[in-house]
């Protein structure tokens, strides 16, 4: 059985007049490159360790096969901003899983992005559950309804924009959390 013990959160950005350059140095950017990345679905293991960027890559060999959650966006029309980020959001049981969610944008900031990116996973979170909430109110009124549950402990995000390049080069934005398995 593989089940992660550890997970880091990172993120990118490249530019490049080749999208697969760009998308290869926003990978650099994120200090993810040098492995062969398998996009897994959204799920935070049970006892699973979230840990630092810095602390994570040092478990990463280049060529090794690294599971990741992962949000990816591009564009070559200049001076249009995109985004991509990862949501998180951990119960409070830690042998219960939590969430992560993935969401990419066009002409949302890195704050609106990351926000509707950690509200995706605390919702999904929060159904599984059994936290009633009215999904019409804002993410702070959600927020503080999560905290008083005392079922969900923890929300956060990792995103990354970009404003598209001026001279209409690729511009790559990533956000991933990355499997750990020791």
């Amino acid at each position: 059985m593989l089940l992660a013990k550890k997970i880091f959160l990172t993120k990118g950005v490249g530019k490049h007049k080749e999208r697969l350059t760009s998308f290869e140095l926003a990978l650099r950017d994120a200090g993810i490159a040098a492995t062969n990345l398998v996009r897994v679905s959204s799920i935070f293991p049970p006892r699973c360790k979230l840990i630092s960027r810095k602390e994570g890559q040092k478990y990463l060999e280049p060529g090794q096969v690294a599971f990741a959650v992962m949000s990816e966006n591009g564009t070559r029309e200049p001076h249009r901003l995109i985004a991509a980020g990862i949501g998180l959001a951990l119960p409070t049981d830690k042998s219960m899983y939590g969430y992560l969610s993935e969401h990419h944008s066009f002409g949302e900031t890195e704050e609106t992005a990351g926000e509707y990116a950690e509200e995706l996973a605390a919702e999904m979170l929060a159904t599984t559950l059994n936290v009633e909430f009215d999904p019409d109110r804002s993410w702070d009124e959600k927020k503080e309804i999560y905290r008083i549950s005392n079922k969900i402990v923890r929300t956060m995000n990792v995103t990354q924009s970009a404003i598209g390049d001026k001279r209409g080069m690729w511009t790559t934005v990533i956000a991933a959390a990355i499997l750990i398995f020791e």
